[in-house]
């Protein structure tokens, strides 16, 4: 018998298919630099309690790299509250190092939840990541 982590999305091997669209519980995070000092992290599934950890793990360390961050949530079919303050405290932790961080938002999982809170004041919130792209300077 094999056990397998639910929060685990496989990147290769033939369960890698549902790496593009993960289950319930589980976050796909995508990793790329577009640029000198410019990093884009897609996520995409639920962003919950389970699965909050995750992402802000990967948003800190780009962040403490020093690089422009933009996380597109495009792909994020649940924002809940630990996912919200993941997003604070990454715009906190980008405004004292003097980082750039960057939120691209088009499902109303996730625009309603930045809305409803006022979030989507506090942060830079664009429609796509190439508008995040094209942004200046650190918000």
């Amino acid at each position: 018998m094999t056990v397998q982590d639910p929060d685990v999305v496989a990147t290769s091997g033939p369960e890698s298919a549902a790496a593009s669209s993960p289950r319930a519980g589980q976050i796909g995070l995508t990793v790329r630099k577009v640029g000198e000092g410019v990093t884009v992290v897609a996520a995409s599934g639920e962003i919950d309690m389970l699965t909050a950890p995750q992402l802000r793990a990967e948003v800190l360390r780009h962040l403490d790299g020093g690089d422009t961050l933009v996380l597109d949530l495009s792909g994020v079919s649940f924002l809940g509250s630990a996912g919200l303050a993941v997003l604070v405290e990454a715009s906190q932790h980008g405004k004292r190092r003097g980082t750039a961080f960057r939120v691209v938002a088009v499902e109303r999982a996730v625009t309603r939840p930045l809305a409803a809170t006022g979030l989507g004041e506090v942060f830079s919130v664009f429609e796509s990541v190439d508008l995040a792209l094209g942004a200046d300077g650190p918000r």
